[in-house]
């Protein structure tokens, strides 16, 4: 057998972390290319891969949900990323999420330790030439993200926005109390308003003074499955209270008579649960504001902030204009995207995303046919997005049963539909993806 050549493979976020390992399991020799720390980003703050930057949380993980499909589908593919963050999970109900320091740390130390990988800290800043992956996610460096551009025409773009984070100690708990909805354990911190509350937490929220935009962001616009909550206010007064701070399906067990006008939760964000975020709260407010609109929480009147919500432009290119069905830029043979930048939006639609760029890489390298993805899967319904959708409108789209196959019968309610279409996804995977698509561990 011929020696496989070397991949390059571009970023080591979520996408390019998973890229590599699928590759080094197949037996190619792979260069990982991460230019953090030397020179860092926007909204990451340390030189890990797959370091989280929006949330911790890695979403739904049951059959009842469109991204507890995605997941179940990525499992049995082999998924680096979600087996270290079953390893490195905290409580957070029916949600998957981590501890998020020690998750990259997990992360990077498995790809370090795997002998065909070989880790670089450097900064491409020109398109490289196959067969390569390029990963480097939604804060791509401006020189190549400049050479992507004048690659593949325009950029749409768009802010997405990280929640603060405070110590759990410093949450006042005669008020605050421990619940999930609708009884489901205890691991969301919840903070009860009344009306009054309420009202004086939402004008302070539309009045507060926002951080300033750098000029190359000023034209760019939110996506609106990651708003900031400022926006989400300034849409209406009750628009966060069928949102973010939604009060139904929770009960003060101590005092279960309370009713609730809205109510912020928070979640774990560390192994040691000392640390939990805002939930919903991504924002742009400057830090002082910060501080002083959101101690207006019940409960957090004394919190102490160990992280303030921050800013950060996101690119990612318009996939049906310019992406084939394999990830591959229209005209480019060997050159592969992934993550994020392809029209993504979620850390395990990304992560998927870097899991089927590998897989392609291996199978042209191969002269074999790319995987089989069938529609009826999460991971098929996000690439046929990828490259059905109208270009004029087009925007990254999270995994949801909108993009699956309707069911042949009308089935109700959304649980059990989600079930049934988690149990067709999961039978076509295993008709569709081949053998030697799959990993020797797995075949």
């Amino acid at each position: 057998m011929a020696a496989r050549p070397e991949i390059l493979v571009v970023g080591a976020g979520l996408a390019g972390s998973e890229a590599a390992w699928q590759l080094a399991s197949r037996g190619y020799p792979v260069r990982l290319v991460e230019m953090r720390p030397r020179r860092m980003t926007a909204a990451h703050v340390t030189g890990h891969c797959a370091e989280l930057v929006c949330s911790n949380s890695l979403g739904a993980d049951a059959l009842t949900s469109a991204g507890g499909i995605l997941k179940a589908e990525m499992r049995r593919l082999g998924s680096l990323i979600l087996s270290v963050a079953d390893e490195r999970r905290v409580p957070a109900g029916q949600a998957l999420a981590v501890d998020r320091e020690g998750f990259a740390r997990a992360v990077t130390d498995r790809l370090a330790s795997h002998p065909l990988i070989r880790m670089e800290c450097d900064e491409i800043v020109e398109l490289p030439r196959g067969p390569a992956i390029v990963a480097t996610g939604p804060l791509t460096s401006g020189r190549l993200a400049e050479a992507l551009k004048e690659r593949a025409g325009g950029f749409l773009a768009f802010f997405d926005a990280v929640a603060p984070v405070v110590t759990v100690d410093s949450v006042d708990f005669s008020v605050a109390f421990r619940a999930g909805r609708y009884g489901r354990g205890d691991d969301y911190v919840n903070c009860p308003m009344d009306e009054e509350q309420y009202r004086a937490f939402h004008k302070a929220l539309v009045e507060a003074e926002g951080a300033p935009r750098k000029d190359f962001e000023r034209d760019m616009s939110y996506f609106e499955g990651c708003l900031p909550v400022e926006i989400i206010a300034s849409r209406g007064p009750e628009t966060l209270r069928f949102g973010p701070l939604k009060p139904v399906g929770l009960v003060d067990a101590s005092r279960p008579d309370r009713e609730f006008f809205a109510v912020v939760q928070l979640r774990q964000d560390n192994g040691e649960g000392t640390l939990f975020n805002l939930v919903g709260f991504q924002t742009n407010l400057r830090w002082g504001e910060q501080e002083r609109v959101f101690r207006m929480i019940p409960g957090l009147e004394r919190a102490e902030f160990v992280r303030f919500g921050v800013m950060h432009r996101n690119v990612y290119l318009c996939a049906p204009r310019v992406l084939d069905g394999a990830l591959r830029l229209k005209g480019e043979e060997d050159l592969f995207l992934a993550g994020q930048i392809v029209g993504v939006e979620g850390y395990m639609e990304s992560t998927a995303m870097g899991l089927v760029a590998a897989l392609n890489v291996a199978a042209r390298c191969e002269g074999r046919p790319f995987p089989l993805w069938p529609r009826e899967t999460a991971i098929g319904s996000l690439l046929h997005y990828l490259v059905d959708a109208l270009p004029a409108t087009f925007q990254p789209m999270n995994v949801n049963l909108g993009i699956f196959p309707p069911l042949e019968r009308k089935v109700r309610p959304k649980p059990e539909r989600c079930r049934q279409v988690a149990l067709r996804a999961l039978e076509a995977l295993g008709k569709g993806v081949r053998k030697e698509d799959l990993p020797e561990n797995l075949r």
